[in-house]
């Protein structure tokens, strides 16, 4: 098997209205998989995942979904903890109706709480969105919590592979842009990817780690607070990380993630590029 690339949603150069189109565009450029965002709600109807699914199906496109960025598994009040299982659920639905098979979940906000009473509460909270997860007949699709980009918010790689020890069926979303966002740049070249890579290794193991969910771009970050903003490859200013040291390490190692691209409006060229990095380091 080998690593997996592809856009998140539809970039500033995609030539169709409906998202439906997105697979038998990537096909033709060369990418091999699509995350369908739904990060300001679930409005996708039933009709329109399963066209998008079979789609995709013909195309040889794997799928996976982005849930609402407004799920906060840090939040103890119990109100907020039925949106967030309700906002997950949705998704869930959604991605079943479509055939994607993995479904990306923001960590949350620290909420002037220490970082281990935040984490504290997302074990909690997680384990309860996994009894209904479990209970809706969703197991099947992989929740993957996500690393974030802001220094105040939880989701270092650290706490994300903690929370991801709770189930096996759990798969990280490590987005490499923002753990060098919210480490201020340092978390970039050949030493930090294996660095990175190991800590992933050692904490999940090397059957499940090698085929883990991912984002990548490159981010402008403010020295207080972390992310600032995507970037391309393309733009002129320093931004990190660079996607060679990592592409040649996850060749290296022969694992086969999946890389979605999160490149401001130029998602599909970039992917192009990082498989074309990982291609030649094999």
């Amino acid at each position: 098997m080998s690593a997996k690339f592809g856009p998140a949603g539809n970039p500033d150069a995609f030539p169709y209205k409906s998202s439906v189109d997105a697979p038998k565009w990537l096909k033709e450029l060369g990418l091999d998989c699509y995350e369908y965002q739904c990060g300001k709600g679930v409005h996708v109807g039933e009709d329109s995942a399963r066209k998008l699914g079979t789609a995709a199906k013909e195309a040889g496109i794997t799928l996976s979904l982005h849930a609402p960025y407004f799920i906060n598994l840090a939040n103890p009040d119990p109100e907020s903890l039925r949106k967030t299982t309700g906002y997950i659920m949705a998704a869930c639905q959604a991605a079943d109706w479509m055939g994607a098979t993995r479904v990306v979940v923001h960590t949350g906000a620290l909420m002037k709480r220490t970082r281990q009473e935040a984490l504290d509460i997302a074990i909690a909270s997680m384990k309860e969105v996994l009894k209904v997860w479990e209970g809706e007949g969703f197991s099947h699709i992989a929740l993957c919590p996500e690393t974030m980009g802001k220094i105040n918010q939880l989701g270092d790689l650290g706490e994300v592979l903690e929370l991801c020890q709770l189930d096996e069926r759990l798969i990280p979303c490590v987005d490499f842009g923002h753990l060098y966002a919210r480490s201020l740049g340092e978390l970039t070249g050949a030493d930090a990817c294996k660095v990175m890579l190991d800590q992933m290794e050692k904490a999940l193991g090397a059957e499940r780690v090698k085929s883990f969910h991912s984002h990548f771009s490159q981010i402008e970050f403010t020295p207080g607070g972390g992310e600032k903003c995507h970037r391309t490859f393309a733009d002129n200013g320093g931004f990190g990380p660079d996607p060679a040291p990592l592409m040649a390490e996850v060749a290296r190692r022969g694992w086969n993630p999946t890389f979605i691209c999160e490149s401001a409006g130029t998602q599909e060229k970039d992917a192009l590029v990082m498989k074309e990095l990982y291609l030649k380091a094999q």
